[in-house]
């Protein structure tokens, strides 16, 4: 795990060892809103190609407002946002072509009268045909499993399918990396499991790099390759899962539970050495460190 100390002394070097490679780098970057509170403060962060990254952190801790930094919906007051190499100013109005957002609330990023319409949208006003844009459309709702509710109301559909169609809406404008809000908030389990998945085949399947920001930590030690714990406004510590999600005295201090698989796993390691060290994330892994302790008896 690196510190905060550590990301800011190593974050110059880092970006050039990862050139190439980095998507998104976010160089102690601060944002002030109108009313003087702060939103993130002296932000280091990154994205590298093909990558699932988890922003974790209580309420107002400043995951949303780093998510709305990534794609130009906010600026820094201070220090850069750079994407694609790029660095964000008023001259890069069209970064939102390169990272796309999932709000929160599904309801804020739906607005046309059809499904197919809403998808279509992004890519109309990327400038393409309108036959190009429906088969975009088209393309996107069936890979997030949707295609089904191209001539339906938005308005009417569920908290899942709207969640779903938001997705679709991103993914047709071919961006390089998706950053998500809370994506599996107030869903039904079948839909929230519907979502895990399409990150991961967004990730292996078609190559892009996906930013979660979710208080959901059991989803996060499933499919993140590196976590990110956020605090008053600040990334304090990274690391892959199985190293972040282990340390419960720093998740407590920021205000976080550990997930329910590492939960039941500590319960079944506390007395017994065979089985420490395995550190778990998945339920399917912590089956093979039951059957570990059930086969030597």
């Amino acid at each position: 795990m690196k510190t905060l100390q550590q990301i800011h002394k190593e974050q110059a070097c880092d970006y050039c060892e990862h050139e190439g490679r980095e998507l998104i780098h976010v160089d102690c970057a601060s944002h002030v809103y109108p009313d003087g509170s702060v939103g993130i403060h002296e932000m280091c962060f990154r994205v590298l190609e093909k990558e699932i990254v988890a922003l974790c952190g209580p309420n107002g801790s400043g995951k949303s407002t780093l998510l709305e930094h990534l794609n130009g919906l906010l600026r820094p007051s201070s220090g850069n946002v750079i994407v694609m190499g790029k660095k964000l100013d008023l001259s890069h109005i069209d970064i939102w072509r390169d990272v796309g957002i999932v709000f929160q609330k599904s309801d804020d990023q739906l607005f046309a009268p059809t499904v197919l319409d809403d998808v279509m949208f992004g890519p109309i006003n990327m400038g393409m045909s309108i036959e190009q844009a429906r088969m975009l459309a088209l393309d996107a709702l069936t890979t997030v499993g949707a295609v089904k509710l191209s001539d339906k109301m938005p308005g009417y559909l569920s908290g899942g399918q709207k969640r779903l169609v938001c997705i679709a809406g991103v993914l047709a404008m071919k961006p390089k990396a998706i950053a998500m809000d809370e994506p599996t908030s107030d869903l039904d389990p079948l839909h929230a499991e519907m979502v895990e998945n399409i990150i991961l085949n967004l990730k292996n399947e078609h190559g892009l790099s996906i930013v979660i920001a979710t208080h959901d930590m059991d989803m996060a030690a499933r499919i993140a390759d590196r976590v990110c714990i956020v605090k008053d406004g600040s990334i304090i510590v990274e690391g892959k899962p199985s190293s972040i999600f282990y340390d419960k005295e720093l998740l407590e201090k920021s205000g976080l539970r550990q997930p329910k698989v590492i939960q039941i796993y500590e319960r079944i390691s506390k007395n017994l050495d065979r089985v420490k060290d395995k550190n778990p994330l998945t339920i399917d892994e912590l089956v093979k460190t039951i059957e570990l302790v059930t086969a030597a008896g």
